[in-house]
């Protein structure tokens, strides 16, 4: 069994490693972590800007990197097969388009609670990821 947790390298991202974790051993899975980092810029139609803006980017990513890959080096010391993966998208789309190319099984993700007022104008990638999944997902609540 494959499954894909999606973390966003926030105070949440133990509480769903934590509930992935349980399900890998229940379930003798493997598991695929993915991080999706916010789109380049230019991606989004903004200028790059000056060096200390890219430089800024740049050591975000590797911060993130070097999280998600020393959370997966500790559920691989427990014995669970896990990949890492920092992947730059849309992060719906993104986390989409993984577990499709991976064939899991299952996609673990959470869930902010966001007031409807502001799900209306920020969206929701939980919501996102629900209305387009063609596997179960299991929603974490963090609050």
């Amino acid at each position: 069994m494959n499954i894909l947790v999606a973390v966003d390298c926030s105070e949440s991202t133990e509480k769903i490693v934590n509930k992935a974790q349980e399900m890998a051993k229940a379930l003798s899975a493997k598991l695929w972590l993915i991080h999706v980092a916010q789109p380049e810029p230019d991606f989004v139609g903004y200028e790059t800007g000056p060096q200390t803006v890219r430089d800024y980017v740049a050591e975000t990513f590797h911060e993130e990197h070097s999280q998600i890959q020393e959370i997966a080096e500790k559920l691989r010391n427990q014995g669970i097969e896990t990949t890492a993966l920092l992947i730059q998208g849309s992060t719906a789309e993104t986390i989409l388009n993984e577990a499709k190319k991976l064939a899991v099984d299952m996609i673990i993700i959470g869930s902010h609670g966001r007031n409807p007022i502001s799900e209306l104008f920020l969206g929701s990638v939980s919501k996102g990821v629900i209305s387009d999944a063609n596997c179960p997902i299991l929603i974490v609540p963090i609050r």
